[in-house]
């Protein structure tokens, strides 16, 4: 792959997880700058190459707190309901996601292997109050001695995994809602660690360190994705 063609696709395939951009907007928006290709393209470009940068985005992250926050919501896929299973970390970073059908302990329980496959045994895990949770945490020897503790529901204000699926509803939204399981799950398994790579909370620094740390971000991501150029030298 030239660098040229490394750098179209660098670039695409951060606008399409880290805008609220469509696929279409992103095939203009490559047409401006004297790239012709179509959406579709740009769709395969995501799904092959999405899902590897994310992975290298998290494995750069520094460390993970070893406090989960889990919880379960409801989206709706052609109007058909599914329970999308979502941990944080103690700092709101996505820690991993899983779709699937039931909220009972079977589920509760594929979620937690899934999460052990790929994060360190936790300190401690904080859910909602449903009781799918410690049934299905009892019947896993790894997570026996871990410490549990539920939210509330009056004071689900404090529990990172209630207050971080806004952008998720966004982008929902704006892809007018999702439709085929796979693709929702293969989807939102990228979207959350690439957003959060970029989305630094600038309410919280000055002009000069935002800028400082974004850069710093940019820098990350041409590694991670092999592309030597600066954003505003890649084409």
């Amino acid at each position: 792959m030239s660098a040229f063609v490394a750098s179209v696709i660098s670039h695409a395939v951060r606008w399409y997880f880290r805008f609220q951009l469509s696929l279409r907007d992103i095939e203009t928006l490559l047409f401006e700058r004297g790239v012709t290709v179509s959406y579709e393209t740009i769709r395969r470009w995501c799904d092959k190459f999405g899902a590897g940068f994310a992975h290298r985005v998290k494995a750069a992250r520094r460390k993970s707190g070893r406090t989960w926050h889990l919880d379960e919501r409801f989206v709706s896929l052609r109007g058909e309901p599914y329970l999308l299973w979502r941990a944080v970390d103690a700092q709101g970073a996505q820690l991993d996601i899983l779709l699937q059908k039931r909220r009972d302990k079977a589920a509760a329980k594929r979620f937690f292997k899934r999460m052990l496959r790929s994060n360190p045994v936790p300190h401690k895990i904080v859910t909602d109050p449903l009781r799918s949770y410690p049934a299905a945490k009892a019947d896993i020897p790894a997570l026996a001695n871990v410490k549990y503790g539920f939210v509330k529901a009056a004071a689900r204000v404090n529990n990172r995994a209630e207050n971080s699926p806004q952008p998720t509803r966004e982008r929902e939204r704006r892809m007018r809602g999702f439709r085929d399981p796979a693709r929702t799950q293969t989807f939102l398994s990228s979207f959350g660690p690439i957003r959060q790579h970029f989305a630094l909370k600038r309410h919280w620094l000055r002009a000069k360190l935002y800028r400082k740390q974004l850069a710093v971000r940019f820098a990350q991501w041409r590694e991670f994705t092999h592309v030597t150029q600066t954003p505003s030298h890649a084409f």
